[in-house]
């Protein structure tokens, strides 16, 4: 059986997001998928990005990081997308990007494919679990098989969130706790999509 594809798509302006997802890769990486890790497009004006040192220099720190694109998500068996909080909600940038799928979910290439959702806010109760919830919205109309990490791994008890990893950035950059999470999370979707693809191949 080939290996699980495994798509981290994620958006980050200071780099929290970022942190958890090169965690995610390094989880489903050791659980023998093939990963790529692509942000979305940044949409935000230029002036609106100048006026935070922290994302001008995160923009600067990812050049090198593709962006993503349909053939990325047509390319995958799983999905794990990333995004801050906004007021509740996935991030704008996030949005376009799942804005230009509806030639792939025409074409019915969006289901049967494993999704998940990680997020971050500013403070505790800050929208992590209804960002995540809509994200899930869409994954409903895709088709999509959607796995949490619920509390399958002693690492759920300490993050105590069983709807997807996120972190409070107003404690500062993300530590064992949530990288640890973020880990479990890809590492429980990858073996997912195993079971999946090889019950396909049978």
């Amino acid at each position: 059986m080939a290996p699980v594809n495994l798509a981290i798509i994620y958006y980050s302006a200071t780099g929290t997001i970022h942190a958890l997802a090169r965690a995610a890769a390094e989880g489903a990486e050791k659980a023998g998928a093939h990963v790529r890790l692509r942000k979305v497009a940044e949409t935000a004006p230029p002036e609106a990005i100048s006026a935070n040192p922290a994302w001008s220099q995160h923009i600067q720190d990812t050049a090198d990081i593709v962006q993503a694109g349909l053939d990325d998500l047509d390319w995958a068996d799983a999905v794990l997308f990333g995004t801050p909080t906004r007021f509740g909600n996935p991030a704008s940038q996030l949005r376009a990007f799942i804005d230009t799928t509806g030639p792939l979910w025409f074409q019915g290439k969006l289901a049967d494919k494993v999704y998940s959702a990680f997020t971050a806010s500013n403070t505790a109760h800050g929208g992590q679990e209804s960002t995540i919830l809509a994200l899930g919205n869409t994954f409903y109309h895709w088709g999509g098989i959607i796995v949490p990490p619920g509390y399958t791994d002693p690492i759920q008890f300490q993050s105590g969130n069983p709807y997807g990893t996120s972190h409070v950035t107003g404690d500062g950059a993300p530590g064992d706790v949530p990288l640890d999470a973020a880990r479990h999370q890809a590492r429980r979707v990858v073996d997912t999509a195993a079971l999946l693809k090889a019950g396909r191949a049978a």
